[in-house]
């Protein structure tokens, strides 16, 4: 599934002179890399990995580590100018900058590239790739003397064109990290070597680093982008990225002793789908079959965990469980869910300009109320909407968020206490909370969902929140257990008996069936967001008979 043809690999050689060039020029050193489609997981296991993988556009990586190398490595292989293509891109700015002044305005980067690729298309004159275009005068010859035109062959204009908007749009040096779907973070200190986390091979060290020298313009361009700009009075600069990734910035070299340093946190455009959570062990098919159901009735749930774990990640892969028609409202301070529902209404908090217009995420909770969403989902709570939160649960809107919070018992403290102050009678009006780690395992860091508790209510006699455990996690084995399997207070007591069930123990039949369609569709390899997506909606329209797998 994951390698490609060699019919393929060639055509992909011939169609990128860059990848040729630099295969030449490693042919020596090392053996031929392996061409995949994507990495998969299992390369995680693989001590000596050498292979290459596409990104978007015409820039490829080769992850590769060889005898006698400490660690893997990360090589961006990307278009790059030569001095003659340098010279003729600068010739082409400076055009652009003078026929700017005929477009319309860009608002935003979508249409900055599109007023760029327009001024290229004017600028430029593509010359037939079979001409041998040896000096000025053979081009003089052809097309005659025109300063207003720069005349480039198809490979020349490609190159340009990547260089071009890598640097006035896209990540600068950073750009071929920002087209790899497979990087979750980038890590830039000045005058080293980038280092990234990825999905497959965690932290990795990368071949491109930001020289002393450019660093602080480039952290100064980075943070315009934010809208955030750092300056040695401000030194320090959270925000958003155009493509919705999240970074931190530390300019001063007053604080950042080694030069400006730049932390991404990616935004993946594509979510990661259950099915592949459960390939890579993150959680179970029981786990995802449990709250398919409870996300189809309507409890309330929250994923918890410490920095970095995963919880949006797992709860991205668990929004396709709400039924289709549903109205969902989301409200984040940083644009991290993809809901694929038709009636979607997306709000974001703004922090920035008058103080009378500003909107934080209390505000939004209170106007969610309002919308009449059949699910509210809170990006993550922090502080006092926590007790909107419980207020929406309340009054009969079904919730999903994250939390930070290492147990079951630490949510209950944390929101019965200081500043959120929900009261200990009120914490049954939620049902579920799914803790999960990023753990160490055979010298990786890998995610998993560590434990599942129902919250059964208030216990008057104790003063307490009486807590059932669900699943657990096996470190050992390194498997979940459903060790409340025909003991469930929220299928049986919270579903079963609302939805008609006469005997509530046969809600069991129907989690023994969404386990084995979530179990045969990993098999068959139904990974992609999407197309899982359509599986379980193709569930919920038609049943068991209506899915492309057999069950």
């Amino acid at each position: 599934m994951y390698e490609m043809e060699r019919e393929e690999i060639e055509k992909i050689i011939q169609q990128n002179p860059h990848l040729k060039e630099y295969l030449d020029k490693i042919k020596e050193k090392m053996d031929t890399p392996k061409f995949l489609k994507a990495p998969p997981m299992e390369l995680s296991e693989e001590k000596y990995p050498n292979i290459i993988y596409p990104t978007k556009g015409n820039v490829f990586v080769h992850i590769y580590r060889l005898p006698g190398m400490e660690e893997i490595e990360y090589h961006a292989i990307e278009p790059s100018l030569n001095d003659e293509e340098k010279e003729k891109k600068e010739k082409i700015m400076k055009l652009m900058l003078k026929e700017v002044v005929r477009k319309n305005a860009a608002d935003n980067d979508e249409d900055l590239k599109k007023i760029l690729k327009e001024l290229l298309d004017e600028i430029v004159v593509t010359t037939e790739s079979n001409i041998k275009l040896k000096s000025q005068k053979s081009l003089l010859k052809l097309f005659g003397k025109n300063e207003s035109k720069v005349y480039l062959t198809p490979l020349e204009k490609e190159k340009i064109e990547y260089d071009i908007y890598k640097t006035l749009v896209g990540g600068g040096p950073l750009e071929p990290f920002m087209r790899d779907p497979y990087i979750e973070d980038i890590h830039v200190i000045t005058g080293e070597y980038v280092h990234l986390i990825h999905k497959v091979f965690g932290m990795i060290k990368t071949n491109i680093l930001i020289p002393k020298d450019e660093a602080p313009k480039f952290s100064r361009a980075l943070s315009e982008k934010m809208g955030n700009p750092v300056s040695e009075a401000k030194p320090i600069s959270d925000g958003i990225l155009p493509d919705g990734s999240r970074a931190n910035i530390i300019y001063s070299s007053a604080v950042s002793i080694k030069g400006p340093s730049m932390s991404i946190r990616k935004f993946t455009e594509v979510p990661i789908s259950v099915t592949q959570l459960i390939k890579w062990k993150t959680i179970s098919a029981g786990i995802a079959a449990y709250f398919w159901i409870c996300l189809q009735y309507g409890r309330n749930i929250f994923l918890c965990g410490e920095t970095a774990c995963g919880k949006t990640t797992t709860m991205n892969a668990f929004i396709p469980f709400i039924p289709p028609e549903k109205k969902i409202y989301t409200a984040e301070t940083t644009p991290e869910l993809k809901v694929p529902h038709e009636v979607w209404q997306r709000l974001l908090t703004k922090t920035t300009g008058p103080e009378e217009s500003r909107v934080d995420l209390f505000d939004l909770l209170v106007a969610a109320l309002r919308s009449r969403p059949d699910y509210i989902i809170p990006g993550e709570v922090r502080g006092a909407e926590g007790n909107i939160v419980f207020q929406a649960m309340q009054t009969g809107h079904p919730v999903m968020t994250t939390f930070h919070a290492g147990s079951v018992t630490k949510v209950i403290q944390r929101f019965t206490s200081d500043p959120i102050n929900v009261p200990k009678t009120f914490m049954d009006n939620l049902d579920v909370v799914l803790i999960q780690s990023a753990v160490e395992r055979k010298g990786k860091k890998v995610r998993r969902c560590i434990s599942v508790d129902e919250i059964e209510g208030y216990n008057r006699e104790a003063d307490g929140i009486m807590a059932r455990k669900a699943f657990e996690w096996d470190p050992l084995e390194d498997v979940h257990r459903f060790v409340a399997y025909k003991n469930s207070y929220i299928l049986e007591e919270k579903i079963a008996r609302n939805a008609g069930y006469a005997d509530p123990t046969e809600i069991y039949e129907e989690f023994d069936l969404r386990q084995k369609i979530l179990e045969r569709m990993v098999e068959e390899d139904i990974l992609d967001y999407y197309e899982v997506v359509k599986v379980i909606w193709t569930y919920y329209r038609e049943g068991v008979d209506g899915l492309p797998i057999d069950v």
